[in-house]
């Protein structure tokens, strides 16, 4: 099968989608608003640009797949519109900030029988794989609770003359620091019962939202949890991790992007062997999250393939966007 994709929004992650993509399909179009970026990416990768997302659907009607990489607050319509041309859609994260439009991006999948999927490629670190696999195995027997911090770095010149901090296209700090923490939560532990949570902005005057938030969880299996973070790290990102207490074991996945398995202490067993995790996205004057996008791609090429292999879908990018607005309800 020769996947032929188009990549809506030609910034860094757009360049790390492309540089995916054209290792085992082709990349035909690539589309920004700002011309110079799409006539450099397409430049570089061999594609044609385009300056509308109309203007692409139009004149591409051979195209397989579309790559959603623009600003949060523009996945949903820009994923319907692509799902309704008949494109499957891989949309990086978060899949929309309102679960409303989640719902109908979802709508706009069934009806047009093409596949929706989500990046989330924390799922894809070594540790986080092996204590999901050894929760699927019981062997820390029951849970009792959790814990989650995240403390990164991302200075006021991250927010300069751009669309980050804007509540309309950033969403908040948890939709586009966090919300691969939330999904992985819900990953391993389940859904949530009841959110009790409180924000604040301290360093950002800026920004329309927190910077800084204290979140407990009452997870629907019982399990108690908290979730503290910010963006006010000093000078770097300090710290991603989760913590879990079990009846039978304790383990802590950390470094700063869950990529280390910092402490285990299991009756009768230990994780052994992990492979050493890639480098996280380096922006210059700051760090983003792992880079595991080769491996949200094998997988995607995998799940067009075959509709039984497993691949991140809107269904679970949708519930991370119903967790991250229930605690901002909360904070309200």
């Amino acid at each position: 099968m020769n996947l032929k994709f188009a990549i809506i929004g030609c910034g860094r992650i757009g360049e790390r989608h492309a540089e995916n993509i054209t290792k085992s399909a082709s990349l035909i179009g690539v589309c920004d608003i700002i011309p110079v970026k799409a006539d450099a990416l397409a430049k570089k990768f061999g594609a044609r640009a385009y300056y509308s997302l109309e203007d692409l659907l139009k004149n591409e009607r051979q195209l397989s797949v579309a790559s959603i990489c623009t600003p949060n607050g523009l996945h949903a319509g820009q994923s319907i519109q692509c799902l309704s041309a008949g494109l499957h859609v891989l949309c990086e994260k978060p899949l929309c900030l309102q679960s409303k439009d989640g719902l109908k991006m979802i709508a706009a999948s069934e009806l047009s029988k093409k596949e929706l999927f989500v990046v989330k490629q924390n799922r894809f670190n070594p540790p986080v794989i092996a204590v999901k696999k050894i929760l699927d195995e019981n062997r820390l027997g029951e849970i009792f609770s959790f814990q989650i911090n995240c403390f990164w770095n991302r200075p006021n010149e991250y927010y300069s003359n751009t669309w980050r901090g804007t509540k309309y296209l950033d969403g908040g700090t948890l939709f586009t620091q966090f919300s691969h923490f939330i999904d992985v939560m819900y990953w391993m532990l389940g859904d949530v019962e009841k959110v009790h949570a409180v924000g604040k902005n301290f360093a950002h005057p800026t920004i329309e939202f927190e910077d800084s938030g204290a979140i407990i969880f009452e997870m629907k299996s019982g399990v108690l949890g908290t979730l503290n973070y910010n963006v006010n790290s000093f000078k770097k990102n300090m710290e991603g991790s989760i913590t879990i207490f079990g009846e039978k074991g304790t383990v802590k996945i950390g470094g700063q992007y869950l990529n280390e398995l910092e402490y285990q202490s299991i009756d009768d067993y230990e994780i052994r062997d992990l492979p050493k995790t890639k480098n996280a996205n380096d922006y210059g004057f700051y760090q983003g999250s792992m880079s595991n996008h080769n491996k949200v791609y094998e997988n995607l090429f995998k799940a067009l393939k075959n509709d039984q292999h497993e691949m991140v879908s809107a269904k679970d990018g949708l519930k991370t966007v119903e967790i991250i607005e229930r605690i901002y309800d909360a904070m309200r």
